[in-house]
Order: structure tokens, then sequence, then C-alpha cells
């Protein structure tokens, strides 16, 4: 909207509204209509000049009532958007147009005293008929949606995790959110995926809803699977989450979870990085949760998830697993590998070996 100039708005002023003014500073009080003003609505846009903001001040009071009254003292939400470059003219006829407010003009003025005119946001609304025309101003300067989409990539630590939320959009804290989660241990069966959440959402209900996703995926016929592999629910995610730190190209997963199967049965040590990794935490150097490269002294690492030194699975997964990984395990490549290494050629593959001499002959030149 056009910011008015002091003298337009002089001119556009009815006969009565100029002589009140005009009576006004004569009285010598001009000052005391401002502040009267303010204290119901707030201060002024400081764009205006002093006789804009008496004459918007003498308005807003005359018209209190129309401001904070509902359109409809019952009605629906009903979605209204906000086009880019929409002018404040088009966004008020529409929503008289919508039963939303009934005094335009009012709400007009106000948002140049206030200074919204200028502040409208483009995006998509939820406003009702039962908001009060100053609460659908407040709102139209807040484009943020009443839902967030809050993704979880496969593969991430609970840390991670919690590291995404001051960005998502949710009132969680990091801090509440880690607490809650560990509160049992929940690392594992946060499943990944994109999810549609209320702002407000809680940690207890983020947490929950993360781990009925993962019991809606994981089928009976899958559990059949992982026992046919001989684990149980909780080996198979263990094993699932040491597949998804391993593997870079998807389709691989089988075969890395075959050669992992083929080491568990015949009581070799894993000797998986990522589960180094998981036992060094923070990186603070680097910057990640995931140190790369691992040193020797690394690997020499005292922890139980160290799978170079402690045969079998770690004592519990490593990061959150998402559902590939888990089929993995479910149905397994068949194969006699028990050895395997990135390829050199830098596309995340793999080179996969029968025995030890086959798998130095696959170390990159």
């Amino acid at each position: 909207m056009k910011k008015r100039s002091s003298f337009a708005l002089i001119f556009a002023l009815p006969v009565i509204a100029l002589v009140c003014l005009l009576l006004i500073y004569l009285l010598g009080i001009p000052l005391s209509i401002p502040n009267l003003a303010e204290k119901d609505f707030g201060p002024p846009s400081q764009s205006l000049g002093t006789v804009d903001q008496i004459y918007l001040s003498i308005w807003l009071l005359l018209e209190k009532n129309r401001l904070f009254e509902p359109a409809a003292a019952l009605g629906e939400t009903i979605p209204f958007q906000v086009a880019l470059g929409e002018s404040p003219d088009s966004i008020i006829d529409r929503l008289q147009t919508q039963g939303l407010i009934d005094h335009p003009e009012s709400f007009r003025r106000y948002l140049i005293y206030s200074g919204l005119d200028t502040q409208i946001q483009a995006g998509d609304y939820k406003l009702s008929p039962m908001m009060s025309p100053i609460d659908i101003a407040q709102t139209l300067r807040d484009s943020s949606p009443e839902d967030v989409d809050f993704v979880i990539l496969a593969g991430w630590r609970m840390e991670e995790i919690a590291g995404s939320l001051p960005t998502s959009g949710l009132e969680i804290t990091p801090e509440d959110f880690l607490y809650v989660a560990q509160n049992p241990l929940a690392e594992g069966y946060l499943f990944p995926g994109t999810y549609t959440l209320p702002r407000e959402t809680s940690s207890d209900l983020l947490i929950h809803t993360l781990l009925n996703a993962f019991h809606n995926a994981v089928t009976p016929e899958m559990e059949a699977g992982f026992a046919n592999q001989g684990l149980t629910l909780d080996e198979a995610v263990v094993l699932a989450s040491v597949i998804q730190r391993e593997t870079m190209v998807e389709e691989e997963m089988p075969l890395i979870a075959s050669v992992f199967l083929n080491r568990l049965a015949a009581g070799m040590k894993l000797d998986a990085d990522p589960t180094v990794q998981y036992a060094l935490g923070f990186n603070p150097s680097q910057g990640t949760w995931w140190t790369n490269p691992l040193s020797s002294a690394d690997l020499l690492m005292p922890s139980p998830y160290n799978t170079y030194l402690n045969p079998g699975l770690p004592p519990g997964p490593i990061c959150n697993p998402g559902l590939s990984a888990l089929k993995a395990v479910e149905l397994p490549a068949q194969t006699p590998y028990y050895f395997f290494r990135a390829a050199c050629d830098g596309s995340g593959r793999h080179l996969f070996a029968e025995t030890l001499e086959g798998h130095v002959a696959n170390e990159c030149p």
C-alpha cells in the first residue's frame, strides 16, 4: 500500500474529524490522543508523521469496538493465501469477501497505523471469522505454517536428530529431546522419514510418533525373516544400524548384510568402522559425529562398541536405520563373502572377497 502524505490525509478528512483535530490542537492536548491509542493498539509505525499519527489515533479510538470484535461469534477455520506481491487493498477486499472482517476501512487504518501494511507476508494461513481484526492483522505478518515437515535421515544417531531441531520449526529443544530419547534409550528405533507435525509437538509425542512408525514398518513377516537369520528384533536393529552406516549405495545392503552374517556365523569379529566412529562420538575438529578417516589409534579405542576388539554385535544400535537396511537383514544375499572394502573409483561401492588374500588384493594401489 502506498504511504499517504500528511497533506493527503488532511484533505481526505471528513469535516467533523477535521474540526475535532483542530479543537485538539487549540486545546493544547495533541499528545494525549496518540498515548491513548498506543495503550490499546500498540506503538505506531515510525514512518508516520505527527499529523498522520494523531489522525489515525483518533479514528482507531473511535472504531475500537470494530477492531477488537470478531466478524462472527462462530465460524470454521478456513485457508487464506497471500500471493507474493499482493497489495494490502487486495488482501483487505478478499478478507471482507470471505467474511473474515466486517469493516475494511477500519482494518486498513489499523494496518497503516501499526505499519503492518508493509509487513504482510506472502504464504498460506488459517484464519477464522472468530478472530478479531487485530488478531488477523498480526497473524498476516508471520507466514510460518502451523505444521512443519520434520525430516530424519536414515543413519542419523539421536544426537544428529537433536541437532536438527533448532532449525526444524518444532518448539523442542535438543536437550529435552535427548533426555526423553535416552529414558529409555530409543536409539535405533527412531524411524527415518518425513513427518508432518504441529509446531507445538512435544518431545514425548515426537518420539512416540517415531517409535510407532518403526513398529508399523517392521511387519511380522520381517520379524520372521530376522528369526531365520538367528536374530531377535533387537539384534536385527543393531545389525541394520551397522549396515546403514557402512553402505553408500543402497542396492549393496543385502551384500553387506551377507558379509556380516557370515562373519557372525564363523565367530569372526565384524571389524566395522562405524562402530568405532560411534564410540568416538563427536569430532569437534571435523564438526561431525562420524570421524573419517579413522586412525590406527582409533581402532584400538577401548569400548564395548568397538567391533575391532570385541566379537559379536555391539551392545546397541549405532544409528537409526532405514527400511532398506532392515530389509537387508531380513533378506540378505546368499554369498561366500567374508570381506569387503571400498572400491577405488570413488563410486561409494565396495569390492567383496571370500578370503583375506582376496581382500588384500582388492586394496587400492
